[in-house]
């Protein structure tokens, strides 16, 4: 039946090898069933409520576009950085309630949904610059990677005008937590797939069986969906919202466009004239599977870069999503392991993610000033005004007043759209 729907002789796989890859990336995203959780739980939301609602929603995410975009080999899951944003920007910063900032996340979905059906969506991801999206990228690596610090120990409040200053050191599960981070930089480095997962894990049985640590089980019924349809649309649609969907929107719409690139590059799903194939399908599959996340009680579903390790293992078709979400669904059972991960430990996968978003800073356009300039603006602002939304406002504000400073005012009209709608929002806020 699988080698009907999918034909794999027609894209040179099998159902082993399907199979095989869709293992390998659940294994490189798996970490977001751990740290999904203790995001939102900072921000008002229920821990439990938001695991079971993580791998419903990854689960779910992962059949649709396992059948319906069927040539994509792609895993779907919250994306980190967006909750994150939910989390620290929207209800510890904004003092929205978690159904507040799920309607949010809904009306962002939704819009996302509508543009992936119009000519829109092309026009959209090619108005904006290349060098903007980096920067907006490393920014959000950088607002991690505090927010890792912060739950690690690492930085604690100075009480001075330095702002911050060194935590305990001695404390061992901090040191615990920085041993997590290097074990999966030297993972990685040996090519070990699943190397999150395998430092979360490996640190946290030395902290239980040490007492730093307590273990809560493994295995258990689900909890129940706390925030299942408890989404309010009253203040999403309120005008101090706009900002927040904006960005909700934003983040989630170029990070699918730029990942499923990165896909297709590596999948070979690009034609000679440069175009996409497919990429409708799966545009429509993730804005779809954002809507469903927020029905069901999570943060913004996306598509994960990390799909690249299923591509990299053979997978070719939608097998490889149907496999993942099989995978995340036998999840739903292990929330006592989920609530056992000392903080400090899921810390270190933080900061580690943090370094793969920063990375990528190396394709910014560094001889071109105006280019750079505005790119390096948005990886700072996020982390030192501690706001994804305030970085992405500053980033695009400074690229139009540079572009009409210099002349240089022939750029894609959207640039002076995002850009007025950035200035209003500082106005009104």
């Amino acid at each position: 039946m699988f080698d009907k729907y999918f034909n794999y002789r027609k894209h040179k796989t099998n159902f082993k090898t399907e199979v095989i890859a869709g293992v390998s990336t659940f294994l490189t995203m798996a970490y977001i069933l751990f740290l999904n959780p203790v995001i939102l739980a900072d921000g008002g939301f229920d821990f439990g409520g938001v695991f079971t609602a993580t791998c419903l929603a990854t689960a779910l995410a992962c059949f649709i576009a396992g059948f319906y975009a069927k040539t994509w080999p792609v895993g779907l899951a919250p994306g980190m950085g967006i909750n994150a944003f939910i989390a620290y920007g929207v209800c510890v910063g904004m003092k929205y309630t978690p159904a507040e900032a799920l309607g949010a996340v809904l009306v962002a979905g939704v819009v996302f949904l509508i543009i992936s059906l119009t000519p829109i969506r092309a026009w959209l991801i090619n108005s904006i610059p290349k060098s903007l999206k980096l920067g907006i990228g490393a920014g959000i690596g950088l607002f991690l990677a505090v927010i890792g610090f912060n739950l690690m120990g690492l930085q604690v409040p100075s009480g001075n005008a330095t702002i911050f200053k060194m935590g305990d050191l001695s404390n061992p599960l901090l040191l615990l937590g920085a041993g997590a981070f290097v074990s999966m930089i030297v993972m990685e480095k040996m090519e070990i797939k699943g190397n999150i997962i395998i430092g979360i894990i490996a640190f946290s049985i030395i902290a239980w069986l040490t007492g730093l640590g307590n273990f809560n089980g493994i295995v258990s019924s689900p909890p129940p969906m706390t925030h299942l349809f408890a989404f309010d649309l009253g203040a999403a649609l309120s005008a101090s919202m706009v900002t927040v969907i904006f960005t909700l929107f934003f983040i989630d719409f170029f990070d699918t466009a730029g990942t499923l690139t990165s896909v297709a590059n590596v999948s070979g799903k690009i034609s000679k004239d440069g175009k996409i194939k497919d990429i409708d399908k799966a545009m429509l599959s993730d804005s779809v599977s954002t809507v469903a996340g927020a029905l069901m009680g999570t943060s913004t579903v996306t598509t994960y870069v990390e799909s690249a390790a299923g591509v990299k293992a053979g997978g070719r078709t939608g097998m490889v999503s149907l496999t993942i979400g099989v995978l995340f669904l036998l999840c739903l059972f292990f929330s006592p392991l989920a609530t056992s991960l000392p903080k400090e430990i899921d810390a270190a996968a933080l900061i580690y993610i943090s370094t793969l978003f920063v990375r990528n800073i190396k394709d910014i356009e560094w001889d071109d000033i105006a280019e750079s300039g505005p790119a390096v603006l948005a990886m700072i602002a996020m982390p030192f005004t501690y706001s994804i939304s305030n970085g992405i406002a500053l980033a695009f504000i400074s690229y139009a007043a540079i572009k009409i400073c210099t002349g240089k005012t022939n750029v894609n009209p959207a640039i002076w759209v995002i850009a007025i709608l950035s200035l209003i929002s500082f106005m009104v806020a």
